[in-house]
C-alpha cells in the first residue's frame, strides 16, 4: 500500500522541497513558542473574537454541567498545543464553533426567540417564481424517485464533506484545505445564526399544518423521507428530523450551501470536472424540494451565502492550484493571488495573469508573519508565509531555495 501511495503521491515531490511536510512533533512548548512571538493582525482579531464570543455564549447558554463543558473545552485545548494535532484542529475552529452552536440552538428559551414565519416564504417563491416549486415537484411521487431524491440529500449530504476533505488534501495544493475548513465552517455557522434569527417553516410545514401559526414546542418532520424510512425498515430519519436542533432552519437552506462549498473547491481544483459538480448541486436543489424540506428561494439563499464566503477565502486565504500538478507533494512552493495587486486603482497596473505571487518560505515559523489575517496552516511544516506584491523585492536566498518544476510561465487566476 506503501508502495502504491508513494508511486501516486510521492514521484513527482522537487527536492528539498518542504512545503507539504507535517507536523509530528507533540512538544507543546514549540506552540508555545509560536504564540509568543505572535502579533495578530486586525483581520486575526475580528476572526478570533468572533468565534471566541460564540464559544463563551454557548458555554454560557448550554444547559449541560459546567464540569463537562469545562472538561470539553480543554481537551480541545490540549488539541490545540500539540503540534501534531494543532494542525489539524486548530484551523478547523470555525466548523467546531458551528457544530456547537447548532447542537445548543435547541436548548434556547423560547421566550427570547423571535416568531417563527410561516407565510413569508410560500409568499416570496410565488412573487419570484410564479408558484410553488416545492409544491409542484412534490406532486408526483413514485418509489425510483425517492431513492433517486434520498441519495444527495440523505446520504452523500453527510459524507460529502469528509471526501472532498481528503481529495483536496491529496490532490490540491498544500494549505488549500485550511481554507476549505475556514469556508466550509464560516458559511455553516452564519447559516446557523440566519436560522435563528430569521426563523422559517420549511415546505412539509404547510403541508401537515397549513398557514397557521407556528410555535417551538413543535416537533420537525423528515418530510419525504418518512417514505425512505418505510422501505427501509427504520426510523432514523424520522427520529432524527423531528428531534432536530434547529427544526425551523429553512432559511438559508445549508444543504444548498453545503452542496456548493464543494462543488466550489472542487470546480477550483478539477476545473474541466465543472459540469459534474454543477449537476451534483442541481441534483441536491431537486432532492431537497422533491422531500419538502426548502422552498427554492431557500437554495438561492444558501448558494449566495456560500459562494460569498468562498470568494472571499479565494482571495484571501487560498493557495494557486497548477493544471500540471496533481498531488499536495509535487509543488514546489506555493503561490497566492494578490487582491491588492489587482486593485486597478492602486497604480501597480499590468497583466493580470501575472498576479500570482511565490510565497517566502522559511523553516523558522512566525506566526505574525501573515499579513493577509490568516490563521495558522493546517498542514504546513513550520515556515514564515506572505504575500509578495509587483515592488517588493525577494532575497535571493530565498529563491535559491526553491525547486521548481516545470510549469506555464503564467499562473492560472481561477
Amino acid at each position: 500500500m506503501s508502495e502504491i501511495f508513494k508511486r501516486l503521491f510521492l514521484s513527482h515531490r522537487p527536492t528539498n522541497s518542504k512545503v507539504s511536510d507535517l507536523e509530528t512533533s507533540l512538544d507543546p512548548s514549540k506552540t508555545l513558542q509560536r504564540l509568543r512571538s505572535y502579533i495578530p493582525s486586525l483581520g486575526d482579531f475580528c476572526h478570533y473574537a468572533f468565534l471566541g464570543s460564540v464559544l463563551l455564549f454557548v458555554l454560557i447558554v448550554h444547559p449541560a454541567a459546567l464540569v463537562l463543558k469545562l472538561s470539553v473545552y480543554a481537551i480541545f485545548g490540549v488539541l490545540f498545543l500539540l503540534p501534531a494535532t494543532s494542525q489539524f484542529f486548530f484551523n478547523a475552529l470555525p466548523i467546531f464553533t458551528w457544530l456547537a452552536l447548532y447542537f445548543t440552538s435547541s436548548t434556547f428559551d423560547a421566550k427570547h426567540r423571535p416568531p417563527i414565519t410561516v407565510q413569508v416564504l410560500p409568499a416570496i417563491e410565488t412573487i419570484l417564481y410564479g408558484d410553488n416549486l416545492s409544491d409542484i415537484l412534490a406532486a408526483s411521487l413514485n418509489k425510483p424517485m425517492d431513492i433517486f431524491a434520498w441519495l444527495p440529500y440523505g446520504i452523500f449530504h453527510f459524507g460529502a464533506p469528509f471526501v472532498v476533505a481528503i481529495i483536496l488534501f491529496l490532490c490540491g495544493p498544500p494549505t488549500l484545505l485550511r481554507g476549505y475548513a475556514f469556508a466550509f465552517g464560516y458559511m455553516n455557522l452564519v447559516g446557523v445564526i440566519m436560522q435563528n434569527l430569521l426563523p422559517a417553516a420549511p415546505p412539509w410545514y404547510k403541508i401537515h399544518y397549513g398557514l397557521t401559526p407556528a410555535n417551538y414546542k413543535m416537533k420537525g418532520s423528515p418530510g419525504g423521507l418518512a417514505r425512505i424510512d418505510e422501505y427501509l425498515g427504520i426510523t432514523v430519519y424520522t427520529e432524527g428530523f423531528s428531534n432536530s436542533a434547529v427544526i425551523f432552519g429553512a432559511l438559508p437552506s445549508l444543504h444548498s450551501g453545503c452542496a456548493t462549498m464543494e462543488a466550489l473547491f472542487f470546480s477550483y481544483v478539477f476545473p474541466k470536472l465543472k459540469p459534474v459538480f454543477i449537476f451534483y448541486v442541481c441534483w441536491l436543489w431537486w432532492s431537497t424540494m422533491y422531500l419538502t424540506h426548502h422552498y427554492f428561494v431557500d437554495l438561492m439563499a444558501g448558494s449566495v451565502l456560500s459562494y460569498t464566503i468562498f470568494q472571499y477565502t479565494k482571495y484571501f486565504h487560498l493557495p494557486l492550484p497548477e493544471p500540471s500538478v496533481y498531488s499536495r507533494w509535487s509543488y514546489a512552493d506555493i503561490k497566492k493571488f494578490s487582491v491588492w495587486q489587482a486593485d486597478p486603482l492602486s497604480g501597480d497596473g499590468g497583466d493580470p495573469e501575472s498576479l500570482a505571487v511565490p510565497l517566502a518560505i522559511d523553516t523558522d515559523f512566525e506566526l505574525n508573519a501573515m499579513e493577509n489575517s490568516e490563521p495558522p496552516s493546517i498542514f504546513d511544516h513550520d515556515r514564515s508565509v506572505s504575500r509578495s506584491s509587483a515592488t517588493s523585492n525577494t532575497s535571493a536566498d530565498v529563491q535559491d531555495d526553491f525547486v521548481s518544476g516545470a510549469r506555464p510561465s503564467k499562473q492560472r487566476i481561477d
